[in-house]
């Protein structure tokens, strides 16, 4: 049953999907973590691939960036394919002042500057979480990492290139870190009734004018990357 986006067919992809934005990230997850991959897509790039971690199948795709992106890929996985849960794996710009360069962010809540939660016309504000089953998992299995990690709340903007200069006001609000998609994921998995968690590497510090390079957010940033797959072999 493909899709405009998607030329996986029934019993393609698993009920767990791991998913980047970068298609390249989702091909060295694949490449270098699972048993047996298959690409099951390659439309627009947006590659996709299917193997076993620790026995469990489990599935990784790109996503692209943004929410409208990620909104598109994340409803048909859950809508069309029957993928019960999507564990993003992205990158972050760290906000907080305790938040360091390569540390894992795992986001219990995305607050927003979207208007995608208008589609549902709620009498109110809609606040995107995290599903409890992946979050608390996410967290034993940091924890058995050993590694630096922050779990609260992160902002998923519709702008990269903010011209309001903005997230100072953020950093008040206890905000952890930025990107630009879990907040469609979180609501996505909400009305389709299914599981949805973002786990993020700082990969820079706009607020102290920290970077890493392009190479290290597309290869090296294990720590997540093994979070989410040890989550995924949880859920066996």
């Amino acid at each position: 049953m493909p899709t405009p986006h998607n030329n996986a067919k029934k019993g393609d992809i698993a009920k767990t999907v791991l998913m980047p934005g970068d298609p390249l990230r989702a091909k060295f997850i694949a490449e270098n973590y699972l048993d047996s991959p298959v690409c099951y897509n390659e439309v627009r790039g947006m590659l996709g691939y299917t193997g076993t971690y620790k026995g469990v199948p489990v599935s990784v795709q790109g996503s692209g960036m943004g929410m409208p992106s990620i909104g598109i890929y994340s409803w048909e996985l859950f809508n069309e394919y029957g993928v019960e849960n999507i564990i993003r794996v992205g990158t972050a710009g760290g906000i907080a002042e305790n938040v360091r360069l390569r540390d894992v962010v795992i986001g219990m809540s995305a607050s927003t500057n979207s208007a995608y939660a208008t589609q549902y016309r709620l009498p109110g504000t809609y606040a995107p979480t995290a599903s409890w089953s992946l979050l608390s998992a996410a967290v034993k299995a940091a924890e058995a990492k050993g590694g630096a990690f922050h779990v609260g709340n992160i902002f998923s903007s519709d702008t990269f290139y903010d011209d309001a200069d903005s997230l100072a006001q953020w950093q008040k609000m206890g905000v952890l870190a930025i990107e630009m998609e879990a907040a469609a994921l979180y609501m996505n998995a909400a009305r389709a009734g299914k599981n949805a968690l973002c786990i993020l590497t700082v990969s820079d510090c706009p607020l102290k004018g920290l970077s890493t390079t392009a190479e290290e957010r597309q290869t090296t940033f294990r720590d997540m990357m093994e979070i989410a797959l040890e989550t995924a072999a949880s859920l066996k």
